[in-house]
């Protein structure tokens, strides 16, 4: 089992940022990659940025250049540091972790954090 606490959401004006932060518990030593999604109201959730554990990274095409993705590994942690916001990033944004089994990856969710842009 994997556990996962966010924190940082919030509201912010458009044009700023914001940090989110993303602890990892339990089984850590099979976690394959992290990442944040996010979901808007009335829409599907979407993936916003990804980082394996050899540090490659994935990002959605709205947030390339505004968004970085980091891991410290020592400290089980992802952060995700949005900067130049939008109102359309405004969503939910869930942290996310895939644990290695010998099948399919297994996939685990925070509980989500509120990302508010106003114009």
């Amino acid at each position: 089992q994997v556990q996962l606490v966010e924190s940082g959401g919030g509201l912010v004006q458009a044009g700023g940022s914001l940090r989110l932060s993303c602890a990892a518990s339990g089984s850590i030593f099979s976690i394959n990659a992290m990442g944040w999604y996010r979901q808007a109201p009335g829409k599907q959730r979407e993936l916003v940025a990804r980082i394996t554990s050899g540090g490659s990274t994935d990002y959605a095409d709205s947030v390339k250049g505004r968004f970085t993705i980091s891991r410290y590994n020592a400290k089980n942690t992802v952060y995700l540091q949005m900067n130049s916001l939008k109102p359309e990033d405004t969503a939910v944004y869930y942290c996310n972790a895939e644990r290695k089994t010998m099948g399919p990856l297994i996939p685990y969710w925070g509980q989500g954090t509120q990302v508010t842009v106003s114009s």
